[in-house]
């Protein structure tokens, strides 16, 4: 199994019904680390002079962010994959390739991913930040909490209600790749080659300088950034290739739903199992008309077959998301103390620790497995319908949907609670 492998993807009309956007995304990270979903409001920012903390190192603050919901590993700072109150959605993937991984403290992967979500209302306002701020900071630092140092480079899939935008960087290096139609996904590898609607400015002749293309040849960048045969990428029988099979199998009818179907495939390897898993997932309606709401699904738990994709709508004065959003330590987190990761703080969140328990009744139960989990499919349909019936109807309920997450969240753990004790 390939280690901390994250799938992301996107289907556009005319691959989708009801001209939506689908944008869906499975975490895989190790398999103790826990991922809270969390909600940040917008906010001004009227002292520039204070600088933003991310996970490691401090960056220059904008006047305003945007209101971001976030579903990240527990102990930082930056997201795994979110969305934003403007439709914008962003998931990243770690890559490696020739270019040379930096362990030194700069942004993670993931810190840009919130930072292109807080400050940017399209995805490609969105590149543009995360380049930007690629170029002034670099990318590096250590990617799990613990102390086996873990780095890599990252790409990203960003998507609005318009377009999607596949992005991928080698250091400060990067190109990207425009999506308007169809369907693509990216994973564990650089995957533009020829069709490069953006680059770093920089980014041809320093391949050249390294001895990685000639300057003749056609510029393929995954082929001249890293060590794959393009050629056969397509072919090969990693989760980059079998999530673009999936993809494709359901091309013109993909759903939510179908999202959630892919997301939890076991067979192609994008739902993972082992010492790396699948921590958690999130699928999104991003429909093309303005007038209708952006719906954010998020598992917040382990193994999307074995957890309930709950549905989030921004609305003003949204209730913060206790249930799944871990305890913190302030001062005391050894994230943030220097030298880092002296120990590991139980960082479980209410949701996760029943999540957990009712796993452990229901691997031993079969009979509890069955209806457990019939009775979280149940919750989910029911949700699916009412979220259905919302983009069909154009009527929200505001004071409803403020409350949407946190009381799926205390559903889902009734569900669990119950097949604990009974």
């Amino acid at each position: 199994m390939e280690p901390c492998s994250c799938d992301t993807f996107v289907a556009l009309p005319p691959a989708t019904v009801d001209n939506r956007i689908i944008f869906g995304k499975n975490s895989d990270r190790l398999y103790d680390e826990v991922q809270e979903v969390v909600y940040f409001p917008a906010a001004v920012h009227e002292n520039l002079r204070e600088h933003l903390q991310c996970t490691y190192i401090e960056i220059d603050q904008v006047p305003e962010t945007y209101a971001v919901v976030l579903s990240r590993p527990a102990w930082l700072w930056g997201a795994e994959m979110g969305a934003n109150e403007h439709g914008v959605c962003i998931g990243n993937e770690a890559v490696w390739g020739r270019e040379e991984v930096c362990d030194e403290e700069a942004l993670l992967g993931m810190d840009l991913v919130r930072l292109g979500l807080e400050r940017a209302d399209t995805a490609e306002k969105a590149l543009n930040v995360i380049v930007d701020l690629l170029e002034k900071y670099g990318q590096g630092g250590n990617c799990s909490e613990g102390r086996m140092v873990f780095s890599y480079h990252n790409s990203f899939l960003i998507a609005d209600r318009k377009e999607a935008w596949i992005l991928e960087t080698a250091g400060k290096y990067w190109a990207a790749e425009k999506v308007q139609e169809g369907v693509r996904n990216i994973s564990n590898q650089l995957s533009i080659t020829t069709k490069i609607d953006r680059e770093h400015s920089d980014l041809r002749n320093y391949a050249k300088q390294k001895g990685w293309w000639d300057g003749k040849t056609e510029f393929d960048f995954a082929a001249t950034y890293s060590y794959l045969d393009t050629a056969k990428m397509m072919l090969s029988p990693g989760r980059y290739c079998e999530g673009y099979k999936l993809l494709n199998k359901h091309k013109g009818n993909i759903t939510f739903e179908t999202m959630m179907e892919i997301l939890r495939d076991k067979p192609s390897g994008i739902n993972m199992e082992g010492e790396f898993l699948t921590t958690a997932s999130m699928v999104s309606i991003l429909p093309q008309d303005s007038n209708l709401p952006c719906i954010h699904f998020f598992t917040g738990t382990p193994d999307p077959e074995r957890s309930v994709f709950k549905p989030f709508i921004f609305v003003p004065n949204v209730s913060q998301l206790l249930d799944t959003s871990s305890p913190t330590f302030d001062l005391e987190d050894p994230v943030k103390k220097k030298p880092r990761f002296q120990f590991k703080p139980d960082r479980r969140h209410p949701l996760y620790q029943e999540h957990q328990q009712a796993l452990e009744v229901i691997d031993k139960k079969e009979e509890k497995a069955k209806t457990m989990l019939d009775n979280m499919r149940k919750l989910e349909k029911e949700l699916f319908k009412e979220m259905e019936s919302i983009l069909q109807n154009k009527h929200l309920d505001v004071d409803k949907i403020v409350n949407l997450f946190p009381q799926c969240a205390k559903d889902e753990i009734r569900i669990y609670k119950s097949n604990i004790s009974s």
